[in-house]
């Protein structure tokens, strides 16, 4: 499990591919800044045990199929935010906000897959093992433990690759568009 931070940047690393798939550099930035806070959706477990009972940090909530349906549920309300932004400003391209609600879906999705796969990288060594594939298949599949539990280097290395790779992305969609290339676009 790394630090807070750690899944931040984990989540902007995960959400990168947007800028190739997207044909607006606005669209790209907004689905991104909106959806880097959704890597920390998995730890809604953490305030939540102090009021439900059988709830507990790693448990259900840090599972694949939650993930799925608290996007399923959170995603669209997201997507018509989105769409709204889009009428008012033209951050949301025309395109995208067609496809606004599976946007948004995405949007709450990747990231909160992106905190699972961070913990399957750092939880096993002073944290319970998660179960991110429950019900399918009972207990922790592959650890990795490469990241040291709260490791300073690896909690601020995922945040500085994350806005290094995103940055970069920014840079080269905006140069790509300049000169006339195609961008990816949503489909």
């Amino acid at each position: 499990m790394v630090d807070v931070v750690g899944h931040l940047g984990m989540a902007l690393l995960w959400l990168a591919p947007v800028w190739y798939f997207v044909d607006h550099r606005q669209t790209a930035a907004l689905v991104v800044a909106a959806g880097f806070w959704f890597g920390m959706l998995p730890d809604v477990d953490l305030p939540l045990s102090a009021w439900v009972a059988g709830i507990h940090h790693h448990g259900v909530l840090h599972t694949v199929l939650v993930v799925t349906i608290l996007a399923t549920v959170i995603g669209p309300l997201v997507g018509v935010v989105f769409r709204r932004i889009g009428d008012r400003t033209g951050w949301f391209s025309a395109r995208a906000r067609e496809k606004a609600l599976q946007i948004g879906f995405l949007t709450v999705w990747i990231p909160g897959v992106a905190h699972l796969f961070a913990d399957m990288l750092s939880a096993p060594d002073v944290s319970t093992r998660i179960e991110p594939l429950w019900p399918l298949v009972k207990g922790p599949i592959v650890m990795m433990d490469v990241l040291w539990y709260q490791s300073w280097w690896a909690t601020w290395g995922l945040l500085v690759l994350g806005i290094s790779v995103n940055a970069l992305a920014w840079y080269w969609t905006d140069g790509r568009a300049e000169s006339g290339e195609s961008v990816g676009t949503a489909d």
